[in-house]
């Protein structure tokens, strides 16, 4: 028998989008949503509210938000790095606020123009009027597994982050590989360690960019950790991090989940289908492998 647990948190629109060099229309990225939410995808970071001049794939955010389909059961999340961002994204309706915090001092610097310290002081702001606000707040600690400029992060480091972020109010940690260098014991180690500081939820975001992503999601589960990004087609990346790649895709973690007793409640022939179409769109592959390799066991009728 298979158990509902744990949460997708879908970010192809926003993560899986941003780090691409075709800009997408508005319209294909609400369509992109609505299929979303269609094959049973109920959080979904949409855009992300930041300077178009930064990141102009997402500079349609108002847009996009005004033309995905509204329904009680759908969480729509916008991430915002400041002020004007979350005016932005209370105007546009999301559901949830998530906030990144970069683990290390030079990439808080590429990424968000200000070092750590100032990206707390940022954060308790932004997570004061956005609770206010009524949205859910969710602290994201970017680079919490390696930074591409500076090497390891301790897990004091990641702790640290983890613990002040709840006092300032987050409602969910999310504990983020930007560059894809962790390992199942990196995962267990930070888990464990965050636990110690806080109770809120715990959200894990991988990037399969040395082939880790998957036995990292699984790890990421036992120990504890509720809810997982993943972007349908595997599309994506960070466009401050050198040679970053996609994340894990939604279709083939949900292959995973349910082959390891999980159930998603998401429609995996309709992921496929989406992912497809996306690949479309930017006119390329998209590098999750279920479309290609098929589900197992076949459909029944498939060859």
């Amino acid at each position: 028998m298979t158990v509902a647990f744990p949460t997708i948190v879908e970010v192809g629109p926003r993560d899986g989008l941003q780090n691409e060099s075709t800009l997408v229309s508005t319209q294909a990225k609400i369509r992109f949503v609505t299929r979303l939410v269609d094959a049973g995808l109920t959080r979904i970071e949409v855009t992300s509210f930041v300077h178009p001049g930064r990141v102009p794939q997402m500079a349609d955010a108002e847009s996009v938000m005004a033309g995905v389909p509204r329904r009680d059961t759908v969480s729509y999340i916008g991430l915002v790095l400041n002020e004007r961002g979350l005016d932005r994204a209370i105007g546009s309706g999301v559901d949830e606020a998530n906030v990144v915090l970069v683990a290390t001092e030079t990439f808080s610097q590429r990424n968000q123009g200000m070092g750590v310290a100032d990206s707390l002081r940022s954060f308790e702001r932004i997570a004061t009027r956005a609770r206010d606000a009524g949205l859910m707040v969710s602290a994201t600690i970017g680079a919490a597994f390696g930074c591409p400029f500076e090497g390891e992060v301790s897990t004091e480091q990641v702790v640290s982050l983890a613990r002040q972020a709840t006092s300032l109010g987050a409602q969910e940690i999310a504990i983020a590989d930007t560059i894809g260098v962790g390992v199942p014991k990196d995962v267990q180690r930070l888990a464990s360690a965050i636990r110690e500081v806080t109770n809120v939820p715990l959200r894990a975001h991988f990037h399969n960019t040395r082939n880790t992503g998957y036995a990292n999601a699984l790890a990421a589960i036992e120990a504890g950790i509720v809810a997982l990004d993943a972007s349908t087609g595997g599309i994506g990346g960070c466009p401050f991090a050198p040679n970053a790649t996609g994340n894990i895709a939604t279709e083939d973690l949900t292959y995973v989940l349910r082959r390891s007793g999980f159930d998603a409640g998401v429609d995996l022939a309709a992921l496929v289908s989406i992912a497809e179409e996306i690949g479309s769109e930017l006119g390329k592959g998209v590098p999750a492998l279920l479309g290609r390799a098929g589900d197992f066991p076949p459909p029944a009728g498939a060859r």
